[in-house]
């Protein structure tokens, strides 16, 4: 049995008799199917029943999908057909039942024509079944974040090496430099938009990079990661290339690695995300920075780089062993500076297992 039956099997015994999944291209559709698309204008869904899974999808697919993937029962349509008729077809024939979940990623006009196609169904979403299975990760899942994640470290550390050279490169030229990094240490592509922040724009925690020459004596805040077998990396450092940043920089830089520190720390299983958050945010606040911390301590990594669990007040979920998170967090100066720092943990039986290793000091 591949991983993907054996998660789709595992989904299945969650599903009452009477609901299903519809899914279209997406990361949910991946995590069951194991077939990999980007969204786009024909219809193109996997059902999954209690019982059974089948695609429905353009005719122009099928060889891919009998090839590729592990569900055997493969439909298709062909362009000039109606694909509405064919999910109707297709509902019936399975028995869909009367509560579907669909992919909330899924384009409006798709939902529509589903609604439309079974309008004695009851709608929700596809998170209230999936998000329990996805936020816990396999060994296969394990191992790609892993590699993801030493291929950022390893980016970062040619980064570093740039040194005083770094000094009057554009925002977008180091980024350009990052995702050549990533690429050359078996990165497949950014896992989103690079961030580079330099002086100020080190103050907007999603800045993205612009024109903006680096110049020396001030923090540059990295964040960005890469893919390795469709699971994405995530981290960021915040470093100053040449000369001395200001007193209060290396202050706030120093508290966010003790705040970090104390988030890590407070990791294990049966903890809840909440406990996490204040674990970082009373490190900061002590120093005198709480007004400064604008965003929560993390965010679930998976096949989506945001995804649950969220390290959030007021989210009192507990930490089980699987779940892989980032740990992030920043003090922003506004108009003057910034600094985040953030690495992936890995939830294990006894605590937790660091994902990035690179240093964390402001030095280059």
């Amino acid at each position: 049995m591949t991983p993907f039956e054996r998660r789709t099997r595992a989904c299945q015994d969650r599903l009452d008799a009477d609901e299903s999944l519809i899914l279209f291209p997406s990361p949910n559709l991946y995590y069951l199917g194991g077939f990999h698309e980007s969204p786009g204008e024909r219809h193109f869904f996997l059902f999954v029943t209690s019982t059974d899974a089948a695609f429905l999808a353009p005719a122009l697919y099928e060889d891919q999908l009998r090839a590729e993937t592990w569900v055997d029962d493969v439909r298709t349509w062909s362009d000039g057909d109606d694909p509405v008729a064919h999910v109707e077809t297709i509902a019936d024939d399975l028995d869909i039942g009367s509560r579907v979940l669909l992919d909330e990623t899924m384009w409006a006009r798709f939902s529509m024509d589903l609604r439309a196609a079974l309008p004695d169904a009851e709608f929700g979403l596809a998170t209230d079944v999936l998000s329990a299975l996805r936020v816990r990760k396999d060994d296969a899942e394990l191992d790609a974040i892993r590699r993801a994640s030493e291929a950022a470290d390893a980016a970062m550390r040619d980064v570093r090496a740039l040194g005083a050279d770094a000094v009057g490169m554009t925002e977008t030229e180091l980024a350009r430099y990052v995702a050549d990094r990533l690429e050359a240490h078996g990165g497949e592509g950014t896992s989103f938009e690079t961030i580079v922040g330099s002086g100020p724009n080190a103050a907007l925690p999603h800045h993205h990079h612009g024109e903006r020459e680096i110049e020396a004596g001030e923090p540059v805040v990295f964040d960005f990661g890469t893919r390795v077998d469709h699971y994405p990396s995530d981290q960021t450092r915040t470093v100053v290339f040449e000369g001395e940043p200001p007193e209060a920089y290396i202050d706030a830089h120093e508290t966010v690695v003790e705040a970090q520190q104390a988030a890590v720390d407070a990791v294990e299983p049966g903890v809840s995300c909440e406990a996490v958050d204040a674990a970082a945010r009373e490190v900061i606040a002590d120093a005198g920075f709480g007004e400064e911390f604008v965003h929560r301590t993390g965010h679930g990594v998976g096949l989506d780089v945001h995804e649950e669990p969220y390290i959030v007040d007021g989210n009192d979920r507990e930490l089980v062993e699987g779940m892989v998170f980032s740990v992030e967090p920043g003090i922003y100066r506004e108009g003057e500076w910034g600094v985040r720092i953030e690495d992936l943990v890995a939830v294990t039986a006894d605590g937790c297992e660091r994902l990035n290793h690179t240093t964390r000091d402001w030095r280059r």
